[in-house]
Parts: C-alpha cells; structure tokens; sequence
C-alpha cells in the first residue's frame, strides 16, 4: 500500500496538473469504487467544480473543490494519470474526470480496493479520515505526547506506528525503517518506552519519510507516481525487504519476523529485544 511519502509524491503530482481546471464530468467504469454518494449523483455533484487546491491527510488525497471535498484513497494499487483524451488508457481504468482543460483524469486501479468519496460543504467527512491522528510532521507532535498517550499500553510499539488513529501516514516499510534508525526492537512495549527514546524516535520518522518523499517515494512492488515513473527510496532501504542481507551498520544478517500479522524486517544486533519485548504482547517471531 502506499505509504505518506507515495501519497505526496502523488499529491504533488496532481496538484502541477489539475489544480484551477474544472470538472465537466466524470465516468464511473467501476462503481464499487465510489462509496458515497451514488455513482450517479457522485458524478452530478462534481461536474463544473473547480479544482481548487490538491491536499493530502495521511494516505489520503484530498481535491479540494468549489463546493466541497473529493477524497480519495490508494489503497493497494490505486493511480491516477492526466492524459489527453485520444491517448491509450490503462486496462485498468475505473473512474475518468474529464476536465476544462481538455485533458483527462484517469484512475487506474489493478486490484480495485480504492476509494472515494465526494462530500459537499456541511456533509459529515468520511470516518477514517476523521479517525486520523497527528501528521508525523505536526510540531506539536513530541516525544513527551506519545509518552503520554502510550503510558501503560502493552501493545508492540510497531503496531501503534501502523495505527493510523496514532499517527497518521505510516505503513510497513517506513516504520521499520525508522524503527532500525532509531535502535528500537518492533516488538517492545510502546508503554516502557521513554520520553527521550521517543523523541529519537520522531526525528528518524521525520528523516526517514522526508528522504523517501525526496527520492519520490519507494518502488518495492507497483508504485509509479503520475508520470509513470517508479521511486528510488528503494535503493536506500537499511532492513526492509532485505532479509537474510547484511545490516547497513553491524553487518549482522536481517531478520523477518512477524509482529500483528505483518512481515516486519529487524537487525538483531542493532535493535536489540529485551525479555520486556516479549512480555505480554501476544505476538512472537
């Protein structure tokens, strides 16, 4: 699934192409796509607004619009395209916005799980979108805040990371990451872990997911971004997908386990785990 920096790859992909054109209309090819309102009325309600401006909260791409508010999620493969209309489509092409301009909107989705929602101004926002916690890079976000909010929770530290009502925005591939950076065993307790292990903690989620956004995102699997081209994060990931290869930093071999239900890569050396790791979690290697 795309991750935060996939998302504003993408966001800043759209937001150079379609912001100030217009919605003449919209083809729903796939209707399960859209889940509110109608696919009939989704379309009605969106043509002849504007753009306005192309924001992103967490996983989510949001246009906003002269009355209200499409919002839009990826999921596992969801991509978006602005082509002209007598160029081929994807095979895979669910949703057109045709547009003023003269151009097309295209939404390409080879598993089909995204979604989206157009939400006129007063309508109640979508619920996961509201569920959202803080941007990792919301100032007000600290260590001391997590530690507050974390106080005696038993859960493994990777599995609040993926909490998108905990932070918004990351996914597996960055939170082991920054988990690897920052010297932190997945498996730990987020209730025993300190104020100033937390603030570490941030900084390398912050650094991890700024490189990444730079790089235009990662390419592990699909992604390409709105010009078709694939991400190079991938070229600089320390543990992810990298098991059995040497860690970055020790040497030592990486090794994938199971945290939640999720793939989750870890060097043993560098992110040591305590007996405190395995203590009630409910979770093991």
């Amino acid at each position: 699934m795309p991750e935060l920096p996939e998302v504003e790859t993408v966001r800043r992909h759209l937001a150079e192409r379609v912001e100030g054109d217009v919605i003449c209309g919209v083809d729903v090819r796939l209707p399960r796509i859209v889940r509110y309102p109608a696919p009939e009325m989704f379309a009605e309600r969106l043509k002849g607004q504007g753009i306005r401006r192309v924001g992103r909260r967490g996983k989510y791409l949001l246009f906003e619009l002269d009355r209200g508010l499409l919002v839009s999620h990826l999921r596992m493969e969801g991509r978006y395209a602005v082509a002209d209309p007598s160029e081929p489509e994807d095979p895979h092409t669910h949703v057109v916005f045709r547009l003023a301009s003269g151009r097309e909107l295209r939404y390409a989705d080879v598993r089909q799980f995204g979604t989206m929602d157009a939400v006129l101004a007063g309508e109640p926002l979508p619920k996961g979108l509201v569920e959202l916690g803080p941007e990792p890079f919301d100032p007000a976000l600290s260590g001391e805040v997590l530690r507050r909010r974390w106080r005696g929770r038993r859960a493994p530290i990777k599995s609040l990371l993926l909490d998108q009502r905990q932070i918004a925005g990351l996914g597996n591939i960055y939170v082991d990451e920054a988990l690897f950076a920052a010297g932190i065993h997945p498996l730990t307790p987020a209730g025993w872990i300190g104020t100033e292990a937390l603030d570490r903690l941030l900084e390398e989620i912050r650094d991890v997911l700024a490189r990444a956004i730079r790089e235009g995102g990662s390419s592990v699997r699909s992604f390409r971004d709105g010009y078709g081209r694939h991400g190079g994060f991938q070229i600089q990931l320390a543990v992810y997908g990298r098991q059995g290869q040497p860690c970055p930093r020790c040497g030592g071999a990486i090794q994938k386990i199971k945290v939640g239900g999720r793939g989750t890569h870890v060097c043993p050396a560098c992110q040591p785990a305590s007996a405190a790791a395995r203590i009630g979690t409910g979770v093991h290697a």
